[in-house]
């Protein structure tokens, strides 16, 4: 609830509204990018259902936090992944500030920088976390190439 003025008629009529499921939640969230046209597309919390959640694409998104070294590290490798597969029709490559947005889905828990998930297109709400692998291009490209379910274009050998 974020009223201009409060008082009991406001919260009356709040508390109405939300056993009637008229309310919407709020959500954290950055301003949509108006070009996102880049190889890494860019999620925030207003965008995440449309993109992460679009059941036509797989989606690898990477939640990162701006002040992380390891983030930041991740960058160049990250935008390389990006050129490497863009593309594909069905592939996004996409990133979203952690820090600044809210994460709509219960299914993609980020508990440390860089987290890193592949939504398949057909199963959204059972994504698989990118864990154990050193994160270069190689081994991304790897975890993608074996969870994809659709790539228009052979295997290279890397």
């Amino acid at each position: 609830m974020e009223p201009e003025e409060f008082d009991s008629d406001v919260l009356k009529q709040f508390v109405l509204a939300f056993k009637k499921g008229k309310l919407k939640p709020i959500v954290k969230s950055q301003p949509v990018p108006k070009n996102n046209k880049g190889p890494v597309k860019v999620v925030v919390g207003k965008t995440f259902d449309t993109i992460v959640m679009d059941p036509k694409n797989d989606v690898l998104i990477e939640f990162y936090a701006p002040w992380c070294g390891h983030c930041k590290k991740l960058e160049p490798v990250y935008t390389e992944l990006g050129k490497k597969y863009k593309n594909e029709k069905n592939l996004v490559i996409a990133k979203m500030d952690a820090t600044a947005n809210d994460v709509t889905s219960d299914h993609y828990k980020v508990e440390g920088f860089p987290t890193i998930y592949f939504a398949p297109r057909d199963k959204k709400n059972n994504p698989i976390k990118f864990e154990g692998g050193d994160r270069d291009l190689e081994h991304l490209s790897k975890f993608i190439e074996e969870h994809a379910t659709k790539l228009s274009r052979t295997k290279e050998e890397l």
